[in-house]
């Protein structure tokens, strides 16, 4: 939970071994173990003002990259996947300049 809290500004509101809770620009995301090893798709996002920065911060939090930054000029986007500390992959995107 750390991870999110340091790296995304999100507040912890519940953390428990079972089942986690985070607070990110108003909307609450929960969280529960899944697989035991390997890295796990999760259907998470999150859009920041600077993908590079938000790249860095993370990894230097323990997160890992696992795609590179790309284009996606029909999206207005550009995009990277990550795994945090426990091998949830997440998106982070900034909106296209």
């Amino acid at each position: 939970m750390h991870f999110y809290a340091d790296a995304f500004a999100a507040t912890v509101t519940l953390h428990s071994p079972f089942w986690s809770e985070l607070v990110v620009a108003g909307a609450t995301v929960a969280l529960h173990p899944g697989r035991t090893a390997g890295d796990r798709e999760t259907g998470l996002g999150f859009e920041v003002d600077d993908l590079d920065v938000a790249l860095a911060t993370a990894t230097s939090l323990g997160g890992r990259v696992v795609d590179r930054p790309r284009d996606r000029p029909a999206e207005g986007i550009r995009i990277a996947q990550l795994a945090d500390t426990e091998g949830n992959i997440i998106s982070v995107a900034e909106p296209s300049r």
